[in-house]
């Protein structure tokens, strides 16, 4: 329960995305916050923040909040007597443009680094990839504006084919771009291991059951772990 309680996980709604969401499940455990406890939480403790920028993937559509990947995450941290918080901020329905829009209200803390999971929205609804590029884009650069020591993971994503085979590809192979043009982590495919395994998804066959979300952790694990190490060696 000690490890549950620091965990902050700062979204109080949700909205439909394109797949055709209900409403999430409640948990029994910590409500949520708001942004400004969080915020006074996070400064108020020399610990440092990973923040989980993202859609229905991160939040943890159709799971309780600590089944959610940035939950595990916590866990994995604590377990290791790590000094981090992760911070949940993912948005059923976010598409790269909305997440745009409230990014500067998300900064308002000190983040030691931030997870960048956004797009997916995009490809499901057929947007144009030069304007999910620049989107993201124009949010990696709002978060080293705000903060030039923030190190920054963008978690890589694939879509079926159902915009055709080369809309398919660019979408593909726009995240790996971007994390090269920047100087950024990248985890290669978020859901790796996950889609496209009925047993691993939710009755949409988009989210991931609580299984899948453990999966999910350790692609994103294997990332900020070396991120989390060259930290420490720096300190």
């Amino acid at each position: 329960m000690q490890n549950l309680l620091k965990f902050r996980y700062i979204l109080l709604v949700f909205i439909l995305v394109s797949c055709g969401e209900a409403p999430k499940k409640e948990t029994d455990s910590e409500p949520a916050k708001t942004p400004d406890a969080v915020t006074k939480a996070a400064e108020t403790s020399d610990e440092k923040i990973i923040l989980f920028f993202g859609n229905s993937l991160t939040a943890g559509y159709g799971l309780d909040t600590e089944k959610a990947f940035p939950a595990l995450i916590q866990d994995r941290l604590d377990s290791l007597g790590l000094n981090y918080i992760a911070i949940n901020s993912g948005l059923s329905g976010e598409t790269t443009s909305a997440g745009l829009n409230r990014l500067d209200w998300v900064l308002d803390q000190k983040v030691d680094i931030f997870v960048l999971e956004l797009g997916a929205n995009d490809g499901l609804r057929g947007i144009p990839l030069k304007e999910t590029r620049e989107n993201l884009q124009a949010i990696i650069d709002l978060v080293r504006k705000k903060n030039t020591d923030t190190q920054i993971v963008l978690a890589g994503m694939q879509i079926p084919p159902n915009m055709g085979q080369a809309y398919a590809g660019e979408f593909q192979q726009l995240f790996p771009e971007l994390a090269e043009k920047n100087g950024i982590s990248l985890i290669p495919f978020l859901l790796d291991g996950v889609a496209g395994r009925p047993e691993l998804n939710q009755d949409d066959g988009i989210h991931p059951t609580a299984v899948g979300q453990k999966i999910v952790r350790e692609n994103v694990w294997e990332v900020l772990e070396e991120i989390i190490r060259e930290e420490s060696d720096l300190n």
